[in-house]
């Protein structure tokens, strides 16, 4: 449906405005009248439907013909990448979540772990190191276990029964955070050295993110 660019006085609007998906911000219409939902990277815009501006996205009418829409793009054939819903500009960086943070760059985009995957060995003052988690902290902290509770664990390693000091439970792990790229999956579990109930999480990637294509079309 093609929009008039007219626009017509006085408004005339819907009492609830729309519900925007993910990263799409409620914006006036291009009359300056109506709440609507800004278009994102690659989706339809004219006149009255405009781009997202706070993620510098234009309607883009190189490609379209005569008397029909745009497309939303970057300013200048700038590319970007989308995680989440979310558009980011090529060259910024960005932190999916506190244990990993991201790179946006030619259209796709790289990650780096940023807790510490050091390994502490044995020392006098320290026999027993263990990496656990820290409730309120981000990344998991090595901790000094006494003798008495490292002979406990092995003892519980030798026999299965007494591996855990109750009946074990545990929830299925959940889909992945991320469609592609680097996620995390979590379950509810008692299977730890109190027998409490805790949210545990771990890595998980379904697929890599496909390079989103180029802004404009090359010209042969």
């Amino acid at each position: 449906q093609v929009c008039a660019q007219l626009c017509r006085r006085p408004c005339y609007c819907p009492w609830v405005p729309p519900r925007c998906p993910r990263g799409s911000p409620l914006v006036l219409d291009g009359c300056g009248c109506c709440k609507i939902c800004a278009r994102r990277l690659g989706e339809p815009c004219d006149f009255l439907h405009v781009c997202d501006q706070s993620q510098a996205l234009v309607c883009d009418y190189s490609s379209a013909s005569a008397g029909t829409g745009g497309t939303c793009n970057f300013e200048d054939d700038e590319e970007g990448c989308e995680v989440n819903g979310r558009v980011y500009r090529d060259g910024e960086v960005f932190q999916p979540s506190c244990k990993i943070q991201c790179h946006c760059l030619d259209g796709g985009f790289n990650c780096i772990p940023l807790c510490q995957e050091d390994v502490r060995l044995p020392t006098p003052d320290c026999p027993y190191p263990r990496r656990v988690e820290i409730p309120g902290k981000c990344c998991p902290e090595w901790i000094c276990e006494a003798q008495d509770q490292h002979l406990l664990r092995d003892a519980r390693a030798v026999s299965p029964q007494l591996r855990y000091p109750c009946q074990e439970w545990s929830t299925e792990w959940s889909t992945c955070s991320a469609t592609c790229g680097l996620g995390f999956a979590t379950r509810v579990s008692n299977q730890n050295r109190y027998c409490r109930l805790e949210t545990q999480r771990r890595l998980c990637m379904l697929s890599p993110c496909p390079a989103l294509p180029a802004a404009f079309p090359a010209v042969s």
